[in-house]
């Protein structure tokens, strides 16, 4: 049995993080797999000092509109496959999607959409979430151990924010969106850092025009998520709330595989 940890971060710009000590992190810590979301970048633009840093190789999944959405996954061990689709097409054009099929395990790196700027977009979260949640449990039917991080865009539990009454008619804290990941948790899947740390003020992510961070007024809407095959591998999880950079931090899994 290995050791592997895996890392998860919003960059909120891959071009922009890299001028802010993003890759320097990267070879500080040395993940063995990195979940990246929001990357905004095209593949035109991807040049080899952002998706070639030593040790890795990267995948990439990209928006058909420019600087906008987009995954990555950078890796030290290949694996079998890599798909950038959750099987349904309406889905397939905000890159917002990469599963790498490992043989001994799935993992997902999920940029989820964001429901804040209409009640349409707002409907085409809900869609995805439910179209994530019919892909995943297709994978579990087939025998696949799963490893789902990502931006999930929702605060699933009061703890998950700082001000849940004031934000309750928020999206990212809706009654309908929290009902989701509490249906999704139904199903078996496990918010791993919940199950090392109970307590409040955790948070992934803060608005940068307010200085929310500063205050640790934040929400956590970034996580790692295992299904119940994988529960006893896990040996620790966590948020990196110290690193800087994106207005996301990282949050971190260790797994015993």
């Amino acid at each position: 049995m290995s050791k592997f940890t895996f890392a998860s971060w919003n960059v909120n710009g891959i071009r922009a993080i890299s001028r802010k000590g993003f890759y320097e992190w990267l070879d500080d810590h040395r993940p063995d797999f990195l979940g990246i979301q929001e990357t905004k970048i095209s593949a035109d633009q991807l040049v080899d000092e952002l998706s070639a840093p030593p040790g890795y190789t990267s995948y990439w999944s990209h928006a058909e509109k420019r600087g906008y959405s987009g995954v990555a996954l950078f890796v030290r061990e290949k694996p079998i496959s890599v798909s950038q689709s959750i099987g349904n097409p309406k889905f397939d054009t905000e890159g917002r999607t990469l599963v790498a099929d490992y043989g001994d395990f799935v993992l997902m790196t999920i940029y989820y959409p964001n429901g804040k700027m209409s009640p349409e977009r707002l409907q085409y979260k809900l869609d995805f979430y439910n179209a994530f949640l019919e892909f995943a449990e297709g994978l579990r039917k087939q025998g696949k151990k799963l490893i789902i991080c990502g931006d999930f865009n929702t605060a699933h539990k009061e703890i998950d924010l700082d001000s849940p009454k004031r934000n309750v008619g928020i999206s990212g804290f809706l009654p309908v969106e929290r009902e989701w990941m509490d249906k999704f948790v139904s199903h078996g899947y496990t918010d791993t850092f919940r199950v090392v740390n109970a307590e409040p003020k955790n948070y992934t992510w803060w608005h940068v025009m307010t200085g929310a961070r500063k205050r640790n007024v934040g929400w956590r809407i970034d996580y790692f998520f295992l299904t119940p095959d994988l529960l006893k591998q896990l040996d620790h999880a966590s948020i990196e709330s110290h690193v800087m950079g994106s207005d996301h931090c990282p949050v971190t899994l260790t797994l015993n595989v």
